[in-house]
């Protein structure tokens, strides 16, 4: 008889729990499945069955590393907000949550990065969802006049290179105490003013949008 839909997925988490464990105590590159399983008090035969391979497991992790941070990033490509906003609440929202899961246990987050780096063909995917989302409301920003005389992957490369220290988690555990909110808004503001092709020949700048 099949194991319930439930029992493998409380299976499944104790090994992805036991994963974090392991990897935060030993790091992400020395830990095995063998020892996994060991872990968790199964044979390697019966662990492979949960997860096919390491590449699976790191699959399953990055997923749940970054649940979170995709529901952010799809509720406001949508919401009603005005996009110089929607802008800054895409990096803020999501430097809040880095910066609480670094500040809860910093050597298990870097074990993450570690883990993320080992096996980065697994969560290009995610960078690659994030670009998309970031993409659309770079879009709907260029639609209200901003980043005259630049295409949209010249803005995105561009936004992507100048936001690195907000949202690149390597990065930002070298400089934490950097990346606050409200620096995060100055940021986001210049490159809302200031990211255009000509700014001499551009025409009348848009509107400089201040949260209230």
């Amino acid at each position: 008889m099949p194991r319930p839909e439930t029992d493998i997925a409380a299976t499944r988490a104790k090994i992805i729990a036991a994963a974090d464990k392991m990897i935060e105590e030993r790091g992400a590159i020395s830990f095995t499945m063998s020892d996994l399983a060991s872990a968790v008090g199964m044979s390697p035969s019966n662990l492979y069955r949960f997860f096919e391979s390491k590449d699976a497991l790191a699959e399953a992790m990055a997923g749940e590393w970054f649940a979170e941070l995709l529901a952010i990033m799809e509720e406001l490509v949508t919401a009603d907000m005005p996009v110089e906003e929607k802008l800054y609440q895409f990096f803020a929202r999501r430097v809040v949550i880095k910066r609480e899961r670094y500040e809860e246990d910093p050597e298990l987050f870097e074990s993450y990065m570690e883990l993320g780096n080992e096996h980065f063909d697994v969560i290009k995917g995610y960078v690659d969802l994030a670009d998309h989302y970031m993409a659309s409301i770079l879009a709907e920003a260029m639609d209200k006049g901003y980043f005259k005389g630049l295409d949209l992957d010249t803005v995105v490369s561009l936004v992507n290179t100048m936001m690195q220290p907000f949202c690149n988690p390597q990065l930002m555990m070298q400089m934490m105490h950097l990346a606050t909110e409200d620096r995060l808004r100055i940021v986001i503001n210049t490159i809302l003013t200031g990211l255009q092709a000509n700014s001499e020949s551009a025409s009348a700048k848009p509107e400089l949008y201040v949260a209230s």
